[in-house]
C-alpha cells in the first residue's frame, strides 16, 4: 500500500501571522507534523503543500517534498483543505505517482505524534475503513453550554440544567481535533475521489489534540512540549 502524506501550509494568517512557520521552541511549526510523519515510518511520500518559495525551503530543509506550489484557486483563505489534497493528487498523477491513501496533517497540530499516524492506520486496517478521523473527548459537555439572550437572563439554561443528569452521569462526549485525516484514495478517468463512507474515528489523548488558531493556542502548545519534554528527560 503506498502512502502520502499532505501537511498544507499556506502563508499568512489572520489569527497569528506566519503561524505555520512560527519557532515553537526554536523548529518552524509546520516540521513538528514533517518529523512525526517520518518517525511513523508509514509514507512513500511526506508532501508539504505551499504558495511560498520560502516555506517550501523550509520544508524542504526538514525533509519534506515540495515538488510545486498551490495554484492561485487553492492559495486563498477560502479554499478547503480536501480542495488542496485534491489538485496535489492530481498533480502527482499528471507524473505518473499513484498512492492508495492520503493523510492529511494539519501543521497546526505539532503535539500529535508518530505513534498516533501509527494507531491511525493499525485502526484503518482493522476497520478495513475508509477513511479514519481523530477526536478527542471534549473538555465538557456540550449539554453544560448555552446561547445567552440580549438580556443575559441565565433562567431558562438554569431551568433546563435542573431536569439534566448531574455532570458525573452524563455521555462523554467527543470532538474533531483536526490532527489527523486518513483517507482511501480512488482514481477515475476524469476525477479523484476521497472515499469516506466507512468512516471510524481514531480517540487521541486530549493533551495531544492542541489545534493552533491564535496566540493563546500557541502558549499553551508551548507549555505542554516544554512540560513533555521535562517529563521525559526526567526518566
Amino acid at each position: 500500500m503506498k502512502n502520502i502524506a499532505i501537511i498544507p501550509a499556506r502563508s499568512g494568517s489572520k489569527g497569528l501571522k506566519d503561524k505555520n512557520i512560527k519557532p515553537l521552541l526554536d523548529i518552524p511549526l509546520l516540521a513538528y507534523s514533517i518529523r512525526a510523519a517520518k518517525d511513523s515510518a508509514l509514507f512513500d511520500e511526506i508532501m508539504v503543500s505551499t504558495d511560498s518559495d520560502d516555506y517550501a525551503q523550509i520544508a524542504k530543509d526538514y525533509g519534506a517534498s515540495v515538488p510545486f506550489l498551490r495554484s492561485a484557486k487553492t492559495s486563498s483563505d477560502t479554499a478547503g483543505s480536501w480542495d488542496v489534497v485534491t489538485e496535489v493528487l492530481s498533480q502527482y498523477q499528471t507524473s505518473g505517482r499513484y498512492f492508495d491513501t492520503i493523510c492529511l496533517l494539519q501543521p497546526t497540530s505539532p503535539l500529535r505524534i508518530a505513534s498516533d499516524i501509527i494507531g491511525g492506520y493499525q485502526l484503518f486496517d482493522q476497520k478495513n475503513a475508509d477513511a479514519i478521523t481523530a477526536v478527542c473527548e471534549m473538555d465538557h459537555s456540550p449539554l453544560w453550554s448555552m446561547t445567552l439572550p440580549p438580556d443575559l437572563s441565565l433562567g431558562s439554561f438554569r431551568k433546563s440544567l435542573s431536569q439534566s443528569k448531574r455532570r458525573q452521569d452524563l455521555d462523554t462526549y467527543y470532538r474533531i481535533n483536526g490532527a489527523l485525516y486518513i483517507r482511501k484514495i480512488s482514481y477515475h478517468a476524469n476525477s479523484i475521489q476521497l472515499l469516506s463512507e466507512k468512516e471510524y474515528a481514531y480517540v487521541m489523548e486530549r493533551g495531544r489534540s492542541i489545534d493552533i488558531d491564535v496566540a493563546e493556542d500557541f502558549e499553551l502548545a508551548e507549555f505542554l512540549m516544554k512540560r513533555s519534554l521535562n517529563t521525559y528527560s526526567s526518566h
